[in-house]
């Protein structure tokens, strides 16, 4: 890589941190009231995110007599729903093997099925809520930019056919197709598929959040949950009492006593260009609303925005020592010159465009890679997440199955694979960090390795790294 000062990537008055640029975008929200002391609900919900607001609105939409309550230490959309590429995709939040090994390939199928109806759900609820700013529904572009991604890219299609992708859900693109949607340097083909749409996250999740409460639930900002027993919840405020608790805390998973090794804390890092010219947008292509994202071991995901700027992600350090990062989203300026590199590698005309922002937040990662909700009715709790990237959509599913867990329906949903699963616990330190850090080192060195060689053939480095790892 190239190293490069941050006057050649910053444009004047970056900012690095601040949560992020969508949220700078809106304003940071008045806060909320914190837990007043103990309290009683019927429901307590943890973590103030999309789970967790999903969560209140469907339980307050089928029973609103529920008494429900929502603890968050920051505002609510501060983590992940509030930070991430706004990518609200249907691909599935685990992996479609494992799922089908535990509950069978049907059962699998029927989690894919759901997933589809999860992206339709979400935009639908947003649009007669009255929070569907800036939420455009153009679907998912992959790109493949060399030998080894178009192959995996087309056994990837096949994959997804065996799924219960059908005709109509997935398309390969040639190299001109591709084009037509977006001119990406070196394209050798890829594929669309429908079953995505872009979202502002702050607009979104800030415009849930006031719906919920317009219903009648209660969020408690400023609050820090620090564990979760059978029927309570002890913060730093006071006891929450309630029939249910749900967990809904994902990447902070981590801040409850005895949940350190539960959920990986994986860094994703974004920047955000200035507002591109007309000339630019020309060269690049790009005037629909798709979500953009290569096919890369080291993976790289896009946003055009509303107001004509691009928004790019990646794993720049998916992982520090003992699960810390910050909160506010500081960058490392090593993650921040890979993404302005990459942005320029897949778009020449944008080498030399500046970037306004960057900003970082955590994901919450299972040790087998895969998305669960569960429910111990004995104690009334449930967790839900692990969603690996897929949250804006994996999100509202989770939420709609709690509610028919919680409330004793016997329905699809409350019959997927992913409810009851339980991954093992991360290793301990320092083996976690050595593995994270090494096999990321892998994928980058596997990435190389593939565009120099341009065959259709993922390198063997890359396989490995998936047996260890479990991808």
């Amino acid at each position: 890589m190239d190293f490069m000062t941050q006057q050649s990537y910053s444009a004047p008055g970056f900012v690095n941190g601040e949560v992020s640029f969508w949220m700078r975008s809106t304003g940071r929200p008045t806060p909320r009231p914190a837990l007043p002391g103990d309290v009683s609900a019927d429901v307590a919900i943890v973590g103030a995110g999309l789970t967790g607001l999903w969560t209140a609105y469907y339980l307050k939409k089928a029973r609103p007599e529920l008494e429900i309550v929502i603890i968050g230490r920051e505002f609510a959309g501060f983590g992940a729903s509030g930070r991430n590429g706004g990518w609200m995709s249907a691909e599935p939040a685990g992996q479609f093997r494992r799922y089908a090994k535990s509950g069978g390939v049907e059962a699998a199928r029927a989690l894919q099925r759901e997933m589809f109806g999860a992206v339709r759900e979400s935009i639908e609820v947003a649009r007669a809520e009255g929070f569907s700013e800036d939420l455009v529904h153009d679907g998912l572009v992959h790109a493949a930019t060399n030998a080894a991604q178009l192959a995996r890219a087309r056994a990837h299609i096949a994959e997804m056919r065996q799924q219960g992708w059908g005709e109509g859900d997935v398309f390969e693109l040639s190299p001109a197709e591709l084009g037509e949607r977006v001119r990406i340097e070196g394209a050798q083909g890829g594929y669309w598929t429908p079953h995505c749409a872009r979202v502002h996250p702050a607009k979104y999740t800030r415009g849930l959040a006031a719906t919920v409460e317009g219903l009648g639930v209660t969020i408690y900002e400023g609050t820090t949950a620090i564990s979760v027993e059978p029927h309570r919840v002890h913060t730093d405020r006071g006891v929450v009492g309630a029939k249910f608790v749900v967990e809904a805390l994902e990447g902070y998973t981590l801040s409850l006593q005895g949940k350190a090794r539960k959920l990986l804390p994986m860094n994703s890092s974004m920047v955000i260009t200035e507002r591109l010219s007309d000339a630019q947008l020309d060269a690049v292509g790009w005037h629909g609303a798709e979500l953009v994202g290569d096919v890369a071991h080291s993976f790289t995901y896009m946003h055009r925005t509303q107001d004509g700027r691009i928004a790019i992600g990646g794993r720049g350090v998916p992982y520090n020592f003992r699960s810390s990062f910050d909160r506010e989203g500081r960058t490392a300026d090593s993650a921040v010159l890979q993404l302005k590199k990459r942005l320029g590698e897949l778009f020449p005309a944008l080498s030399d465009v500046r970037l306004e922002q960057s900003w970082s937040g955590v994901l919450g990662v299972p040790r087998d890679w895969c998305a669960s909700v569960n429910f111990d009715r004995s104690s009334g709790v449930l967790t839900a997440g692990g969603y690996v990237g897929h949250g804006l959509s994996g999100t509202n599913l989770a939420a709609r199955t709690m509610r028919d867990l919680i409330l004793g329906e016997d329905t699809a949903l409350a019959r997927l694979p992913w409810i009851g699963r339980r991954a093992r616990n991360w290793e301990i330190e320092p083996v976690r960090w050595i593995g994270a850090t090494a096999l990321y080192a892998v994928y980058g060195y596997a990435d190389k390795r593939e565009y120099a060689l341009d065959a259709p053939r993922t390198h063997w480095t890359a396989r490995m790294a998936n047996l260890v790892s479990g991808r």
